[in-house]
């Protein structure tokens, strides 16, 4: 039996504005990549990997992928003698609202992904091969 609708849309409200200020165990991270049974390796703005885990309120419910950002609670879980580093307690879900706030760490700016100069080379790819006509 699925889910109530009105628990998808209470999951989803809680998650759809970024807070003031996180709490001082919060942090924001980008996932890497998925490490399977809803757990994600996540990447600080440090530099610094671990390894977080999904709660069951977000699971079948929200889908992180790679390159998303999360906030993690590293507090979440002191008393487990594992590698997870901690708990993700909300996703990033419109990244330009949250990109305005004060604790958005310069690291995590977006980056341009195609290059101005790269139209100046001579690029042959959408380009149809040379006729044997135009070399003679």
């Amino acid at each position: 039996m699925p889910r109530p609708k009105r628990s998808l849309l209470a999951t989803i409200e809680q998650t759809s504005s970024p807070p003031a200020a996180l709490p001082e165990a919060h942090r924001l991270a980008r996932i890497i990549q998925a490490a399977g049974n809803n757990l994600y390796s996540a990447e600080f703005a440090s530099g610094e990997v671990t390894l977080v885990q999904m709660p069951a309120r977000f699971r079948s419910m929200i889908w992180v992928k790679r390159g998303s950002y999360v906030v993690i609670n590293e507090m979440a879980l002191p008393n487990r003698d594992n590698k997870i580093g901690g708990e993700i307690v909300n996703i990033v879900r419109d990244e330009k609202l949250w990109r305005k706030e004060a604790y958005w760490p310069a690291q995590f700016e977006k980056r341009a992904t195609i290059n101005a100069d790269s139209e100046d080379d001579e690029s042959t790819v959408g380009r149809m091969p040379p006729n044997s006509d135009d070399e003679t």
